[in-house]
Parts: C-alpha cells; sequence; structure tokens
C-alpha cells in the first residue's frame, strides 16, 4: 500500500497540484490513504462498487460518483470490510454511507459527503473507470490520489 504524506506537504511540493474542493467527512481507521485510482459512476445504486471492491486490489483507491445523493447509501459497513479484506486503500463517495460507527472500526480509509441509513438500489446501474468530476477535480482511472484530514490530491502521477 503506498503511504500518504500530508497533502499539504505534497502540495507545497507540487504547487498546482488538483485540489478536491468538496466538504467530505472522514470515516474508518485509515484517514491517510492514497493509491491508483479506480472509478464507478453510479447513481443510488452500488451493485458495481461492491462488485469492484470484492476484487483483490494492491492499495487502489475507488472514487464513487454517485452524483452526490444523500437519499441512500452506496456503502455500509459489510462492502467497506469487503474492500478493506480485498486489499483497497479506501474509497472516496461523492455521496453517502451507512453503518458509520462499524465503519470507524475498520482499517480503512472512506471520505463520504454524509450519512444515510436507507439502502440503495440493486440493478446493476452504471459505469466502472470512466473519468468522473466533482469539486473542481477530474478522477482519471490509473492517476494517482492522495487523501488525508485536510483533503485530497489527484496526480497523473505519483508525488513525492
Amino acid at each position: 500500500m503506498t503511504p500518504c504524506p500530508a497533502t499539504a506537504d505534497l502540495f507545497d511540493a507540487h504547487p498546482g497540484t488538483p485540489s478536491c474542493e468538496t466538504p467530505f467527512r472522514s470515516f474508518g481507521q485509515r484517514r491517510r490513504f492514497a493509491g491508483r485510482i479506480r472509478t464507478v459512476k453510479s447513481y443510488q445504486d452500488n451493485v458495481l462498487l461492491k462488485e469492484l471492491l470484492g476484487r483483490r486490489s494492491d492499495g487502489e483507491v475507488l472514487v464513487i460518483d454517485g452524483g452526490g445523493s444523500l437519499q441512500c447509501a452506496l456503502i455500509g459497513d459489510v462492502i467497506a470490510a469487503l474492500g478493506m479484506n480485498s486489499g483497497w486503500a479506501g474509497a472516496i463517495v461523492y455521496g453517502a454511507i451507512r453503518d458509520s460507527v462499524a465503519i470507524d472500526g475498520l482499517d480503512f480509509g472512506i471520505k463520504a459527503l454524509s450519512t444515510n441509513p436507507r439502502k440503495s438500489s440493486k440493478n446493476g446501474d452504471g459505469l466502472i473507470d470512466v473519468p468522473v468530476g466533482f469539486g473542481g477535480v477530474t478522477f482519471v482511472p490509473g492517476q494517482w490520489l492522495y487523501s488525508d484530514e485536510d483533503g485530497i490530491l489527484v496526480s497523473p502521477a505519483p508525488l513525492a
């Protein structure tokens, strides 16, 4: 897994690095995480992201564009544990999660807009590994993401 230096230090060393402006909340024990980006674009449906988080990973970060919907949760404790056990570094959820107390007990990192106990639909709608954008940043599969208590940076290549 890629260690995550402080995003403020990374930005100071690499001025102009895109920084996500979305005010996310942090969940899980892993408050700092970094890795190559994978994406899912799906509105109120978590089938594809559950499938992806169940696949073995070498420390990637899943960026989920849920359209900013807070009407239902895209990740709960079962899916977060699946990602943790499969080797993912964490997830960014442009939407809501649920089971936040249980997720806070996991060695996994999640940034999400908020929480909602309502489950998502299970139709399998959406797209995997397409560029997604929110917070003034475009998240491109294969690029690098760095997340900590201060925010999220995105770079085409690893930052050191």
